[in-house]
């Protein structure tokens, strides 16, 4: 039963991977403002103040003054879309089993997809993207260590 649950686990995850790479990378996000210097489209497409984001969505969804669709998109999908990193990544390799390890690991990991989609431009940094992101993987990382998931898994 180990067995397969090690593979399933394993063909979930690749899955998980390609899903991942085609969100953050491979989405066409239309003209990007291409014509914009790489130092014009940082500063005018990155959002460096902490839940600056986050409490205008909010403030949309209370008021109605946008499409509900955009916001809860967002919230949702940034804070559920590294939750299974949260499981995955200490199944795979013990070490990441102490929340401090997983931590920094998915702090360097998530700061880097960032950096690499903003230079890249094929999307923008977004602190509150990141919190999310980190948020959802340590919810992730809970799941992982509770009994009910350890009990299966041995």
């Amino acid at each position: 039963m180990k067995k397969v649950i090690k593979v399933a686990f394993g063909i979930s995850f690749l899955f998980y991977l390609f899903v991942l790479v085609r969100l953050l990378f491979l989405q066409d996000r239309g003209d990007m403002w291409t014509d914009l210097s790489l130092l014009e489209y940082i500063r005018t497409s990155s959002n460096f103040v902490p839940l600056k984001t986050i409490s205008t969505y909010f403030q949309v969804i209370f008021d109605g003054s946008m499409n509900m669709d955009i916001p809860l998109k967002n919230l949702v999908g940034n804070l559920f879309i590294f939750l299974p990193m949260g499981i995955y990544l200490p199944f795979f390799t013990h070490k990441l089993n102490k929340v401090s390890i997983f931590t920094i690991l998915m702090i360097i990991t998530l700061f880097f997809i960032e950096f690499i989609q903003l230079v890249t431009r094929r999307g923008r940094f977004d602190i509150d993207d990141f919190i999310l992101n980190m948020l959802g993987a340590l919810v992730g990382f809970a799941i992982w260590k509770t009994r009910l998931v350890q009990k299966i898994i041995k």
